[in-house]
């Protein structure tokens, strides 16, 4: 079944709340959570997978840890996120 499809159901269900029973709500929010679970799957090619995989051991990352900081690191850098600051210069009040 598509993410489509689960979505359509799950339209069709909240439009008809009334008629439809128990159990297929719970099978159809069951889908809907699996599908949520497993959405943070991404495949690369395997040369980018190699070095994704090189790199997050390198720096004690998870692969998808690492992903998102790509992600971001990309987005602050081509100004789609705003970059986060940090004052070097700035009072600490003891703490690193």
């Amino acid at each position: 079944m598509s993410t489509t499809d689960t979505a359509a159901l799950l339209e069709d269900a909240a439009n008809r709340i009334a008629d439809i029973s128990r159990a297929d709500l719970q099978i159809m929010l069951r889908r809907a959570a699996l599908r949520l679970r497993n959405a943070g799957a991404v495949s690369m090619e395997d040369d980018v997978e190699d070095a994704l995989r090189n790199l997050a051991h390198e720096l004690r990352m998870t692969r998808n840890d690492m992903i998102r900081f790509i992600v971001r690191e990309w987005m602050e850098k081509n100004t789609y996120l705003p970059v986060h600051n940090f004052d070097e210069d700035g009072d600490v009040d003891g703490r690193a």
